[in-house]
């Protein structure tokens, strides 16, 4: 059906656990704020920043078109400035059975999205490939759209220094490097910074549709890519011809809520592969059936004495542990790679890991990185900033090291979003009213999304059917065909699934 890197190579980035920020996958909930405002009564054809109705301008790029679209700032306020977004388009493969537009997302937040219109093979089936064009866009701040959000250049300063403090000195000086790091950012980007929320992107989505000349639209989104549908179905009803949303925040919680929903559903994927290392000879870090208690003496172990492995790159230290163990989390395809990594470093070899920390983190081989997590960053500070002191966020601590005994401490010590410098953004209550079905796929052993937090995105919305896909990954599509098949089928014919179904 799919090839075999559809599974390992779709579907980032969901949650940041590393450094000084931990930060749930953009939980929709909290009180709102009312600075930048964004029109709460757009019109079908949302206009440009000139008042004109939205024009994209196409080229031909290889195998693809590509285009860019004028985006305001503040819908309300159109003369501030605009985003160009970037846009790709792959265009149905049977043009005699073209459908119409299918908009998609890959998550994030931060992710440029035209990656998938490029690479849409590895995302959807044949079936969808031959009936749409694929409408990939990089939503404002990220990708090629300009201007982007930018912070910093090197990453090991700020993502892999030691975010597991042991006293108040410790405490003191991640707060002074998350300091630094929000200070670059205001630098850099301080000008875009309040007009990038998931509400803005989701007016962006209508303006898209409008430019694309399309009354109604479908959409597929991935991971934050629910939470960015569900905004756009709540505000835009009128103009949801379909909608799939696999692997979503809850959007009752709060960013404290969604963040322990988060760390629990790692702990439990994290146990999983443990069970499952003790019970075979052949895993790499079986370490005779008791691979949990030579973890913990590890990760114990790499608090005082790191593992050295260039002169150049930062030491594997609990940080760098922790994110590459998260990397790994998102498919058990990853599992056997972080056997291995996990005893290279009982060995005293921490490259292993490292390697895993840099796949997080999308470093490329010449060591230079995309902006993905910054605009992360930038987006759920400005979507959900949560508590806004330290002894607030500290308050929790308990909490997590409960929900995650061994994870919990990544999770913890956060203040990024404390001294971020743009205002909460206006708050959606999601609901998709009026939108017609929606389908949610929840997907069992998903950690980053953990299923419970998917089903309540389907109970909260008005036309929520509920999908479970059986397996081990971050989202369930293309798991199996009981889960492509009925959603190809409702893609195309607006016949949804039986409500619940189990796959």
């Amino acid at each position: 059906m799919f090839t075999d890197s559809f599974t390992t190579a779709v579907r980032r980035r969901a949650v940041l656990v590393t450094g000084m920020l931990i930060i749930s996958l953009a939980a929709c909930s909290s009180s709102a704020a009312t600075t930048p405002t964004i029109s709460k009564n757009p019109i079908a054809t949302s206009p440009n920043a000139q008042g004109n109705s939205p024009q994209i301008t196409w080229k031909i790029c290889g195998k693809f078109e590509c285009g860019t679209l004028d985006v305001p700032y503040d819908y309300d306020a159109p003369d501030i400035g605009t985003f160009s977004l970037h846009l790709l388009r792959r265009t149905a493969d049977e043009p005699g059975q073209r459908i119409g537009s299918l908009l998609v997302n890959p998550g994030g937040p931060g992710f440029g999205g035209s990656s998938v219109a490029e690479n849409a093979e590895y995302y959807l089936s044949q079936t969808l490939l031959a009936n749409f064009d694929i409408i990939g866009w990089d939503p404002r701040g990220t990708g090629s759209s300009t201007p982007r959000v930018d912070c910093i250049d090197s990453y090991d300063e700020y993502f892999a220094a030691d975010n597991t403090p042991n006293n108040q000195a410790d405490i003191d000086q991640v707060l002074a490097l998350t300091k630094k790091f929000v200070d670059e950012c205001k630098t850099r980007s301080g000008k875009i910074l309040p007009y990038i929320s998931t509400q803005a992107t989701a007016h962006d989505m209508d303006t898209i549709r409008a430019a694309l000349g399309e009354k109604k639209i479908s959409y597929f989104g991935f991971s934050y890519g629910s939470e960015l549908g569900a905004t756009w179905a709540t505000m835009f009803p009128d103009t949801v011809r379909a909608a799939v949303l696999d692997g979503a925040s809850d959007p009752t919680a709060d960013a404290i809520q969604g963040a322990l929903q988060q760390a629990a559903g790692f702990e439990k994927a994290l146990n999983t592969f443990l069970k499952k290392c003790a019970a075979n000879k052949k895993c790499l870090f079986y370490n005779n059936a008791n691979p949990s208690a030579a973890l913990d003496k590890l990760i114990s172990g790499l608090d005082d004495n790191p593992l050295v492995v260039s002169a150049d790159r930062a030491p594997v230290n609990q940080t760098v542990a922790y994110t590459a163990i998260a990397e790994a989390m998102y498919s058990d395809s990853m599992w056997p790679n972080l056997e291995r990594a996990l005893s290279d470093a009982q060995k005293g070899k921490g490259a292993g890991l490292l390697s895993l920390n840099d796949q997080y983190f999308q470093r490329n081989s010449d060591g230079t990185y995309g902006n993905e997590l910054e605009a992360f960053i930038a987006i759920s500070c400005l979507d959900e900033p949560g508590p806004l002191t330290v002894a607030e966020i500290d308050a929790t601590n308990d909490q997590f090291l409960a929900v995650a005994p061994r994870l919990g401490p990544s999770f913890i010590h956060s203040y990024t979003c404390m001294f971020w410098p743009a205002p909460q953004a206006t708050h959606v209550v999601i609901t998709g009213k009026g939108a017609g079905p929606i389908v949610v796929i929840g997907t069992s052993g998903d950690a980053a999304t953990p299923i419970e937090s998917s089903r309540s995105m389907a109970k909260a919305l008005e036309g929520g059917i509920f999908l479970q896909a059986t397996a081990d990954q971050h989202t369930g599509y293309g798991s199996n065909a009981c889960v492509v098949d009925p959603i190809d089928t409702y893609l195309i014919t607006l016949e949804p699934p039986s409500n619940n179904l189990t796959c």
